[in-house]
């Protein structure tokens, strides 16, 4: 079976983009499911908290872009039994660049992983912070999108962008592209403006909103400097707690029904 490729993608940076790619990858391997990350944003911050710092672009996505080396090649194990991922470096922002004169650049991705998708349930791209190049290959690589958004005062800031672009992949490169659900991160209950962004979000996007709220939690924020995901570095903790309940609903299908991206933009 080929397995479902989600990219975890928002415009706006500082929202736990990343910390949710790896965290629900290692919450869905630890339900026993084979789960690739990879990693497609230049920071390389998925690649660090798992594990891998100071990696060559010949052991990177950037080698397999831009046309060089097998996929299984680049493919890291992690600490975790059934995760690997595909590793990033910051030399990833030259590949922007290098892209735009290449043949079939918003399908590289795609291609890379086509290698690689029967051997996983699910492949969970981290996207940049951008509606760049890198973006536009993952949308085209992915089945679903997953959005996680802070629960502050900006946390619709640049959705609206994104959800059209996700529109424009699906008309263009990838029809079966669909929005599989929103994710509120940074939760602190305490706040009431955060209560507020929740409430209005879960009354604009209703049913794609999932029930899962992930909180605002110290141990999330220490264990990428320990190259741990959550769920090793603190399995007790609120934020460990939240990813697993997170990837039961997402397996459960749960952040509504799948749309496709203009109906989720016409909500």
């Amino acid at each position: 079976m080929v397995g479902r490729t989600i990219a975890v993608a928002n415009q706006k940076g500082g929202v736990g983009k990343t910390t949710t790619a790896v965290n629900l990858g290692a919450a869905l391997a630890l339900a026993g499911h084979r789960v690739l990350v990879v990693d497609a944003d230049p920071q390389a911050s998925a690649t660090t908290g798992l594990g891998y710092a100071r990696l060559e672009p010949a052991s990177t996505i950037y080698e397999l872009l831009m046309g060089g080396g097998t996929t299984r090649g680049i493919v890291r194990p992690t600490k975790i039994d059934g995760l690997d991922l595909i590793p990033s470096t910051r030399d990833l922002v030259a590949a922007e660049i290098e892209l735009v004169s290449l043949p079939d650049r918003e399908h590289r991705l795609w291609s890379t992983l086509s290698e690689v998708r029967e051997d996983y349930a699910f492949l969970l791209i981290d996207c940049p912070p951008s509606l760049s190049l890198l973006t536009v290959n993952a949308l085209r690589a992915a089945d679903g999108v997953l959005v996680p958004l802070q629960a502050e005062y900006y946390a619709l800031e640049g959705l609206t962008a994104l959800l059209d672009t996700i529109t424009r992949v699906r008309e263009v490169l990838n029809p079966g592209l669909v929005v599989d659900g929103l994710v509120l991160t940074m939760f602190d209950g305490r706040n009431s403006l955060a209560r507020q962004v929740q409430e209005e979000v879960r009354t604009h996007f209703g049913a794609q909103v999932f029930q899962t709220v992930v909180p605002r939690n110290v141990r999330l924020s220490e264990s990428p400097s320990h190259g741990l995901p959550v769920l090793l570095y603190d399995p007790t903790s609120r934020g460990a707690r939240a990813y697993r309940e997170l990837a039961q609903e997402l397996l459960a299908g749960g952040g509504g029904e799948p749309r496709t991206a203009a109906g989720v933009a016409a909500n």
